[in-house]
């Protein structure tokens, strides 16, 4: 993944009428050296314990905020999820995507952790990941957190970073780290949670082929992956493949049928809550 990767357009194609903004509540999941990480909580008035979704941004590993994905989990909040945007910390000066990871694991060990007091179901908790989000929470979860932490029970990825052993881009930040540890593609000979990827067949960055074999391993382990190409489509399912690192033109049929699939299979595995 190239180093200059400023993916600015991560929830472009994301639209949620004007009269339906909620606001989240800006909460802190952990500290590191002082410093809070944040979680943007988009919560549901009641008692009903929810399931919830935690969304992890992409940008290569280097760059990207909780807002990039405050869109589509205003998406999945209007659909009775609690639904929570994840700062993490961001590779450079000393940090790798090795830290990122380790706040991704505390991210869902803080969700299950205070999971009445979040109005959620501590079993029924999913892990959405865009790009570099998308290794995040891959290898989240598939065991990368260590034996006794667990990651998300189900796995709603974009255009994700998924064989990043292959990722010269990954390597560099990784340093001298073994990449297959944090790589998705060689944890899922494990197995791991119910899955559903959506992918531009015409992605340069986080190639097709890459989620295919994905699939293909989580399958033959005896898991479940939906996984939904676009053809003639780019990263984030953008129509500008020529540049798919900034300046993205998302197809807007293409990102809507994402959304749906996404959400049809929330509801095949449970996860669409009832009101009070």
């Amino acid at each position: 993944m190239p180093a200059k990767i400023v993916v600015l357009a991560l929830a472009a194609g994301f639209t949620v009428p004007a009269a339906a903004q909620p606001l989240p509540r800006i909460e802190s999941y952990k500290s590191v050296d002082g410093a809070p990480l944040a979680a943007h909580v988009f919560a549901h008035e009641g008692t009903t314990r929810r399931p919830a979704v935690l969304l992890f941004h992409g940008g290569g590993w280097t760059a990207g905020s909780p807002e990039w994905v405050e869109a589509a989990a205003r998406l999945l909040w209007r659909e009775g999820l609690v639904a929570i945007p994840i700062a993490y910390r961001l590779s450079g000066s000393g940090t790798t995507p090795a830290d990122a990871l380790a706040d991704t694991c505390d991210a869902f060990a803080w969700a299950r952790a205070d999971a009445e007091r979040l109005g959620i179901d501590p079993d029924r908790i999913a892990g959405y990941g865009v790009s570099a989000g998308g290794q995040l929470v891959a290898a989240a979860a598939l065991g990368a957190c260590g034996s006794d932490r667990r990651g998300p029970d189900l796995m709603l990825l974009w255009s994700p970073a998924l064989d990043v052993e292959s990722s010269g881009w990954f390597r560099r930040l990784i340093g001298e780290r073994d990449p297959a540890a944090f790589s998705p593609l060689a944890l899922a000979r494990r197995g791991g949670p119910p899955t559903a990827i959506i992918q531009g067949a015409r992605d340069s960055l986080t190639p097709a082929h890459g989620a295919e074999q994905f699939c293909g391993r989580l399958r033959a382990a005896g898991g479940t992956c939906d996984l939904h190409i676009y053809p003639g489509l780019g990263h984030l399912l953008t129509r500008n493949l020529a540049n798919q690192e900034s300046d993205f033109d998302v197809d807007p049929d293409a990102d809507r049928d994402g959304d749906a699939r996404l959400n049809a299979f929330l509801k095949t595995q449970g996860y669409l809550a009832t009101a009070d």
